[in-house]
């Protein structure tokens, strides 16, 4: 299971990475007035946005399953 999830960990930060560096890209297009070419950067860091966040909600779904019994309800 933690093997699995370090997995999860490591491929949201590598998609984040990937996201920083286009929202860079996007942003010195922009200022150059290459609006299309920062729209395709903007669009595809929206895109490793959405990776990275499905890899950070696996990970946590693994937590929850593995750890999630042990929590009480509020009022129990």
């Amino acid at each position: 299971m933690s093997k699995q999830a370090a997995e999860h960990h490591h491929k949201a930060a590598e998609h984040h990475e990937h996201a920083a560096r286009h929202h860079r890209e996007a942003a010195q297009h922009h200022e150059a007035g290459n609006h299309e070419t920062a729209a395709h950067h903007a669009h595809t860091a929206h895109g490793h946005m959405h990776h990275a966040t499905q890899h950070s909600a696996e990970a946590a779904k693994l937590h929850t399953e593995h750890h999630g019994h042990k929590t009480k309800a509020a009022g129990q």
